[in-house]
């Protein structure tokens, strides 16, 4: 039967000596840790190294899109001169009608355009005053189309969004009225409001037809109703499709935080 003095007697760990730790040992030890220091260093660079390049991708593709949006801008603008010297000289007055009233809609096109962008840069951006300059742009251009009596009103309460909000939630309601003036017919009305359930809601409503019974925005294969989709998830956002105001026309409502 083994004592339990004999119990104190066992032989000590390895790496020690009488109980106590060999310089050999520690020496092993700090190797470890220093072959473990070298590969998380290693590591550390290469994940800098590729937080590098994906910062110089992001600066590139920046930089691209705002040459390509200069380019339109310019090239719009180069149109817009030709339509308005084009009107001027022609002798026909009808023709001469047509190109300038031409020549105001490419330029609101243009207005537009510099307006969605407007934000590029910002924190925060006052909404509802955003939604009244942008529509104030298409109703310039609805003016001089074949139906100068449609209006788009904006109504709701004013709301500073942050910028990364904002500027999905301009290009919904740049592709929501574009869809409303092509689509429908009568007043256009834009609206923010607080939402119970979501934090927010904004809407796009328009008089005329309805939308089709078993409508699904997901079985839409145009490129408007893609970038629709597209922003909307971008802001964690939820689409709603129903009817407008006494039950005419159709409604689109993006409910966010």
């Amino acid at each position: 039967m083994i004592s339990e003095q004999s119990l104190h007697r066992a032989d000590p760990p390895p790496n020690t000596e009488n109980g106590r730790r060999t310089v050999a040992s520690y020496e092993r030890e700090l190797t470890a840790h220093r072959c473990t220091e070298a590969s998380l260093r290693e590591a550390l660079a290469r994940d800098n190294a590729l937080l590098r390049q994906k910062d110089k991708l992001i600066q590139d593709l920046d930089l691209v899109s705002r040459e390509s949006d200069h380019r339109l801008l310019n090239d719009l603008q180069i149109v817009v001169s030709l339509l308005s010297l084009q009107s001027r000289t022609s002798k026909n007055s009808v023709v001469a009608s047509q190109l300038a009233a031409a020549a105001d809609r490419i330029a609101t096109i243009g207005r537009i355009h510099r307006r969605l962008h407007s934000c590029d840069g910002v924190q925060a951006v006052a909404f509802k005053q955003f939604l009244n300059d942008l529509c104030c742009d298409f109703s310039a251009m609805l003016s001089t189309g074949p139906c100068p009596e449609r209006a788009i009103a904006v109504e709701g309460i004013e709301l500073r969004l942050p910028a990364a909000t904002a500027i999905p939630l301009g290009y919904i309601v740049n592709e929501l009225v574009t869809n409303a003036a092509k689509h429908g017919n009568g007043r256009i009305t834009v609206k923010l409001e607080q939402n119970p359930g979501m934090g927010h809601a904004l809407s796009v409503s328009n008089e005329g037809p309805c939308l089709p019974n078993g409508f699904d925005p997901s079985a839409r294969k145009g490129l408007g109703m893609r970038i629709i989709r597209s922003f909307v998830n971008q802001i964690g956002g939820e689409l709603r499709i129903g009817r407008g105001d006494k039950n005419q026309g159709a409604r689109f409502t993006v409910l966010f935080s």
